[in-house]
């Protein structure tokens, strides 16, 4: 999973903003361009990011590192 590119999805089904993100993270608008393309974030970044959208992406990524057979 490519987790930058992820979080965009995600941020953008959910109707918000780079702008939105960057003052609720807080950080700068450009910092949050640079963060979608990342292949890894910061496990406390990735934590503030999956409270501001309410959606796990520790999750996701805990899924895809140990899939079930179910």
């Amino acid at each position: 999973m490519n987790i930058g590119k992820h979080i965009e999805e995600i941020m953008r089904l959910k109707g918000k903003s780079a702008s939105w993100l960057a003052s609720q993270i807080p950080c700068e608008r450009t910092n949050v361009y640079n963060i979608f393309k990342r292949k890894s974030v910061d496990v406390r970044l990735l934590m503030r990011i999956s409270v501001v959208l309410g959606y796990d992406f520790f999750k996701e990524l805990s899924e895809e590192a140990f899939p079930t057979n179910a």
